[in-house]
């Protein structure tokens, strides 16, 4: 490839880059201050795109040339109000829980604003008009240059220094920065949180928006983007450093070049593989956030977060009449869905739930008793479907022999990954298994070869044997059972009391000689091969697989069981999957936006059950947990 050419690819990059950069921005902007991992904040970008493209085709017919323009920072404040908005009415009542509640509540955001957009504007891509004043192009050398992407390019230095002045030298920048470096020593001082929170996420979502709506005349507004610009800016921010400005411009930078030197590399021949750069620019992008996390956690220009102090969770308190009452109607709404289904559908049906309750137990002994927050369970549960639909494929394996293939190919990388990350807890912890998972995504999707691409495996089904669905339910209910008993001897011998003890307290436990990172480990390679088995279950249930069992939806999907089910209890993994599996079901069957529907549902239920079903069936029989404890 020529230079002029290269160039023009990394040009496209730096106009890349702006749009990047504003939406990393106000993510790592709202981590540093919340300590919130915002998984909605893809879906402002998304709205601001929308936004821009409805405000700029009704402004342009009455002002052809201020219209677009104006459109964009209209379309700005829209998703400013909007994110303070979400500030009020769903953190702020979870304010001081767990980061693994607040995100499952961002995610349901996101689900809910899925469903409105789609229901606003349709499932059609659009296409918005071209910049008006900046449709041209300009010459340069032999290229091209498209002048919209000029003024990205000068844009984006303008707003990285406005943020810099604003941050840096006002004094609501002083509040951010205080917040940033101690929550709690700003709140000693005086400092009002709520308002301080509130203009962060509206300032955050605005820059969100602002990116978005910048993107108008390069690309359609579409329902997907949101998961995958979220992906995006969880890359910068991991990589520049989470709650660093600096840090994300930076990133942005590193991570559009990387993927603009894919696309210019083409095809080539390395090690005599024949290599296409373009489809591996999204496991490259990954596998630098990888190597940052390692080599260092909190970013290249971001600053180690200081330990937060952990509060216990909330005390179960003696139920009024009132309470046994909405406990009454919850469990009916747990129990619809089942009565909905019929025959042999409930077989199946029964099926999933079996597979997900293997799937839940694992990651419930990670995040209960071993106080793991990983965000990226689905690695082991995809490597496990793989494992054992290539040996099908391949060697002809069956269904109990691809079983133990996938549990120990998850196994193995659970044990592998768990030495890179099991040194590091809470948000660490969580970006980086979050890292892993998507590097692991990004293969299953590119290696064609091996994985099928994004179409995936499909023809493998268990011989005629387990064919029936009857004994098929049978088989996953026994593995259920058999690791249940497991499960549940092993936590309550000195090995699991250890490990509960290391969760609680960290430097007692090295203290009095327990080897915490050990046990650690352990529980981590085991969590690993319960879920990889799960996945070899689902493959031989369903036939097929694809690298949607290894995204982000999948790993949120577990940690929504657990914490539906009840975190503190060796029975939230069975109520949990129980319920998901049966209200996702019903509301996908009956519901026309049941992304919406189930959004609103999962917000009342993390609200309104902090310790899940399991606890509050201990509540109903007026039997607290104990403070901290797990069972």
């Amino acid at each position: 490839m020529s230079a002029s050419g290269l160039a023009l690819h990394l040009f496209n990059g730096l106009a890349s880059a702006a749009s990047l950069f504003l939406l990393a921005s106000g993510l790592s902007l709202i981590f540093g201050v919340t300590r919130v991992l915002n998984f909605a904040h893809g879906s402002f970008f998304m709205l601001g795109l929308y936004l821009a493209y409805s405000l700029s085709e009704w402004l342009s017919p009455h002002l052809p040339v201020a219209g677009f323009w104006l459109a964009l920072p209209l379309a700005a404040l829209v998703t400013a109000a909007l994110g303070a908005l979400m500030q009020v009415l769903v953190l702020r009542p979870i304010e001081g829980r767990s980061e693994l509640i607040q995100l499952l509540c961002t995610f349901a955001v996101m689900l809910i604003l899925q469903d409105l957009t789609l229901w606003l504007w349709g499932p059609e891509d659009l296409l918005g008009m071209r910049a008006p004043g900046l449709s041209g192009a300009i010459t340069w050398g032999e290229s091209r240059l498209p002048a919209y992407d000029v003024f990205l390019v000068a844009l984006a230095p303008l707003c990285w220094w406005l943020l810099h002045q604003w941050v840096h030298h006002s004094s609501w920048g002083m509040l951010v920065r205080a917040a940033t470096e101690d929550r709690a020593m700003t709140a000693g001082l005086g400092v009002r949180s709520s308002w301080l929170f509130v203009s962060v996420l509206a300032l955050g979502s605005a820059l969100a928006g602002l990116g978005g709506a910048l993107q108008l005349p390069r690309e359609p507004a579409s329902l997907a983007l949101d998961v995958q610009r979220i992906g995006d800016a969880f890359a910068v921010v991991i990589v520049g450093g989470m709650g660093s400005i600096h840090g994300a411009g930076l990133a942005a930078l590193l991570i559009t070049a990387i993927q603009s030197l894919c696309v210019a590399l083409g095809t080539s021949q390395v090690a005599g593989v024949q290599v296409v750069w373009s489809q591996w620019s999204q496991a490259l992008t990954f596998a630098l956030m990888v190597a940052v996390l390692i080599w260092r956690p909190w970013g290249l220009l971001g600053r180690p977060l200081r330990a937060p102090s952990h509060t216990a969770a909330p005390s179960s308190l003696p139920m009024t009449g009132a309470s046994r009452w909405g406990l009454l109607v919850l469990w009916l709404a747990v129990a619809w869905p089942w009565t909905q289904a019929h025959g042999s559908y409930l077989w199946v049906l029964g099926t999933d739930v079996a597979i997900a309750m293997l799937y839940a137990a694992g990651l419930r002994m990670l995040v209960g008793p071993a106080g793991l927050h990983t965000f990226g369970h689905a690695a082991y549960f995809g490597l496990g479907a793989y494992t054992a639909a290539w040996l099908h494929l391949h060697l002809g394996w069956g269904l109990l022999s691809g079983l133990l293939g996938g549990t120990v190919v998850a196994a193995a990388a659970a044990w592998l990954l768990g030495a890179l990350c099991i040194h590091h807890l809470g948000v660490y912890l969580a970006m980086m298994t979050l890292s892993m998972a998507q590097v692991v995504w990004a293969v299953a999707h590119q290696w064609e070869g091996v994985t099928g691409g994004s179409n995936g495996l499909t023809g493998i089904w268990p011989s005629d044997a387990w064919r029936s669905p009857l004994h098929f339910l049978g088989l996953g209910l026994a593995l259920n059972a058999g690791v249940g008993w497991g499960l549940h001897r092993w936590l309550n011998s000195p090995a699991g009391w250890a490990l509960q003890a290391s969760q609680q307290s960290s430097a007692r436990a090295l203290a009095l000689g327990i080897p915490v990172v050990g046990l650690r480990w352990a529980a981590f390679v085991v969590a690993g091969g319960l879920a990889g088995a799960s996945g070899a279950l689902f493959v031989f249930a369903k036939g097929s697989v694809s690298p949607q069992v290894l995204g982000v939806s999948q790993s949120i999907d577990g940690l929504l069981m657990v914490m539906l089910g009840g975190w503190q209890h060796s029975l939230g993994a069975v109520l949990g999957a129980f319920a998901w599996v049966g209200l996702h079901d019903a509301l996908l069957r009956s519901v026309t936006h049941w992304r919406a529907a189930m959004g609103g549902l999962l917000l009342v239920l993390v609200m309104a059950l902090p310790h899940g079903l399991a606890g509050l069936i201990r509540l109903s029989l007026l039997r607290p947990p104990r403070p901290g404890g797990v069972t």
